[in-house]
């Protein structure tokens, strides 16, 4: 479906116009890269995080989901609060404006699962929150983009992709379901299997890092664009640990919405463009998702390096201070505030942890 926006002067244009290519360099191959990745990355990523996902847990936070609001909330709050304001402050053109609100209003992506495994992050909450932000986006996307551009007063026409919502959707939910049953059947093969999807979504990553740098030697977008791209996964990362810290999540939560609220859904941003917007203006929005997603890969292999660095550093901090101390005395679990907590849920968790030593004292 086409979308007029060059004669509305409703949104703030760009003081400098430019010329927009009449066709797309090469968008078969650009679209290969990506479809065929992101079912690769998918497919074996999702599946073999699935092996991580314990089914008690699972129903724990579907139980109590706090963290699943709260990155709800982060998705589908600030992230499309966050696109309007850059879109407004930047005096974007429209048509760039309606695809940065776009982005800010997409689902999380798979990519937030693999960067929460390498940061210690909380894997049950990752998956769970990248699978129900997708089944929400087939409300809370067109409510978004109709609440936002009603000021705007742009006579667009926007399509929402449910087609390929749902196939996202039965990619995530599928593989996980398969990845929650090996986990349950054999957990230490499932172990295995984690281990290997891990290192498999981390050269995907790669990949599509390097990928996105080769494709970008003809790329032709707004420098604006451009720059918008590289902050708004940063501002989306900062926001979101910031409301999980103020609704008194645990650090490992913090870090995982933080994640999962930086991270978004590049395929159905893609998606969408192509029904929304006609070859002269899709040739920029398409470079501008491409950007988006190869700085959210970046942003997220510096998060990863510096949490590791981090990692490494307090456990040698650790060492020294208690030298008679395994290493795996520094490994503990984080415990959620009380505000999260059902009244008696730190009684069972104390009297676990006692019936566990007991136990081992016991067989001793």
């Amino acid at each position: 479906m086409s979308a007029d926006c060059s004669h509305n002067s409703t949104c703030p244009p760009n003081s400098m116009e430019e010329e927009l290519p009449e066709e797309m360099d090469d968008p078969g191959t650009l679209k290969l890269v990506f479809t065929v990745g992101s079912a690769v990355m998918v497919g074996l990523v999702m599946f073999s995080f699935g092996c991580s996902v314990e089914i008690q847990k699972l129903w724990s936070h579907l139980r109590r989901p706090w963290g699943i609001v709260v990155g709800l909330l982060c998705q589908f709050g600030l992230m499309p609060l966050t696109a309007y304001l850059l879109a407004t402050g930047f005096s974007l053109r429209p048509f760039q404006a309606i695809a940065v609100l776009i982005m800010g209003c997409c689902p999380g992506g798979t990519i937030s699962n693999v960067l929460t495994f390498w940061v210690d992050g909380d894997m049950d909450l990752s998956i769970s929150m990248t699978t129900c932000s997708t089944v929400v986006a087939l409300g809370m996307m067109p409510l978004c983009l109709y609440l936002y551009t009603r000021s705007w007063n742009l006579t667009q026409n926007l399509t929402i992709p449910y087609q390929s919502i749902g196939i996202t959707l039965g990619s995530l939910i599928v593989p996980v379901t398969f990845g929650i049953y090996v986990n349950y059947r054999w957990p230490k093969q499932a172990k295995t299997i984690l281990k290997v999807g891990a290192i498999v979504g981390g050269v995907l990553l790669l990949v599509v890092a390097v990928a996105g740098v080769v494709l970008a030697k003809g790329w032709n977008t707004d420098a604006t664009l451009l720059i918008i791209s590289f902050i708004f996964p940063l501002v989306g990362h900062v926001t979101g640990f910031l409301l999980a810290f103020l609704t008194h999540q645990s650090w490992q939560r913090c870090r995982t919405i933080s994640i999962e609220t930086g991270a978004q859904n590049i395929q159905l941003c893609i998606a969408m463009l192509q029904l929304s917007f006609t070859a002269e203006y899709l040739v920029q929005l398409f470079n501008f998702a491409l950007a988006y997603g190869l700085f959210q890969v970046l942003h997220g292999f510096f998060i990863i390096a510096a949490y590791q660095a981090y990692k490494r550093r307090q456990k040698s901090k650790h060492r020294m201070q208690h030298p008679d101390c395994p290493a795996v005395c520094y490994e503990q679990k984080p415990r959620e505030t009380t505000a999260f907590l059902e009244e008696g849920d730190g009684v069972v968790v104390t009297l676990g942890s006692l019936g566990t030593e007991q136990q081992h004292r016991t067989a001793e």
